[in-house]
């Protein structure tokens, strides 16, 4: 029998949270607003199936291009490439760094 190919296939350990991370969202996560330009840093939250990026692009570095509808559209590099990602503000966290 051959191996699947589904969309979570490898993805158990990103999927998985710490015991006291578990549950419900937290309200300020989903109230959080990113402006423009600004760098976010893609998490996915198992918690919250809609608008769940591809497991390639958590812990990526992204740059938020435009607010649509519920979510923002994220740019990414992946390699040499840019790829254009929409993402919910449930999987994205503000990137601290330089």
């Amino acid at each position: 029998m051959t191996n699947s190919k589904g969309y979570y296939t490898g993805a158990r350990k990103l999927l998985t949270k710490p015991i006291r991370e578990t549950g419900k969202l937290n309200i300020s996560k989903l109230l959080t607003k990113y402006e423009i330009g600004s760098k976010v840093i893609i998490r996915m939250d198992s918690s919250v199936q809609k608008s769940l990026p591809h497991k390639r692009f958590h812990g990526r570095i992204g740059i938020i291009l435009e607010k649509r509808g519920r979510g923002y559209v994220v740019s990414v590099t992946q390699g040499k490439a840019v790829k254009t990602i929409i993402v919910r503000s449930e999987h994205l966290g503000p990137y601290r760094g330089n």
